[in-house]
């Protein structure tokens, strides 16, 4: 192949791969000015937060060993994971995480006092637990139960514990509150600049079904086709390069 033949097929190829990845190269960098230019504690709400739901003194509670057995006394294959202390509507529990014999993991609560099991989360609980949660009140719009049914994997409300309470507000931010129907524990603060930057960060990733793993083949790819466009700029400028003197 020629001297000539070279430089063209590296102008061209360096043309066209400019214009193929110059389109993701925009969203790059405007999704990048936009992580830059926000507070990312804005982003998740916590300027919306009131007080945290925080553990009252205990008074005359019974021994985690004690639901422990009682727990093992009603589910002989059960094994305990994980136990701790939450507080749900003024009240304090046990929080005991436990799996069966096929491995599948539940979230129960009992009552600090009286070892008491603690039925799942209602609506009205639900409700009035977001309610309380945040810094300045504001109206009930819509409740929705969630199930594994119906949460996909670029849902707003992802990785999180299932089935769970949606509790959205009529708010200026478009604010929804979820919590867990298990535990009653706030789990995120949904609003408008979230779901733009969840948006944002699905096309700066270029993970259009997750949105979270930045180890997929399609960044993959156009990172390596980025690299190969910028060497091809580099090499078409010194083979065409002429001295001024």
């Amino acid at each position: 192949m020629k001297s000539g033949d070279y430089k063209k097929l590296i102008r061209k190829s360096h043309r066209y791969l400019g214009v193929f990845i110059g389109i993701q190269f925009l969203l790059w960098t405007i999704s990048g000015i936009f992580f830059s230019w926000t507070n990312i504690k804005e982003i998740r709400g916590d300027h919306l937060r009131g007080d945290r739901n925080a553990i009252r003194p205990l008074e005359g509670s019974i021994a985690p060993a004690d639901i422990k057995r009682q727990l093992a006394e009603s589910n002989p294959d059960s094994s305990v994971t994980s136990l701790r202390i939450v507080s749900v509507m003024d009240a304090n529990y046990f929080e005991v995480i436990y799996s069966d014999a096929g491995k599948k993991e539940f979230t129960a609560l009992f009552d600090t006092k009286t070892g008491e099991k603690r039925n799942s989360i209602t609506r009205e609980e639900a409700e009035e637990i977001a309610a309380k949660a945040l810094k300045e009140k504001a109206e009930v719009k819509q409740t929705d139960y969630l199930t594994a049914g119906d949460v996909s994997s670029h849902h707003e409300y992802r990785e999180k514990p299932l089935p769970a309470w949606a509790v959205s507000f009529d708010h200026p931010e478009a604010l929804t509150v979820y919590l867990s129907a298990d535990n009653g524990q706030i789990q995120s603060f949904r609003t408008s600049n979230w779901r733009v930057f969840d948006f944002l960060w699905m096309l700066h990733t270029m993970d259009f079904i997750a949105r979270d793993d930045i180890n997929n083949w399609t960044l993959r790819i156009f990172s390596a086709l980025s690299l190969l466009m910028i060497l091809s700029g580099f090499v078409y400028f010194f083979i065409t390069f002429r001295k001024p003197w």
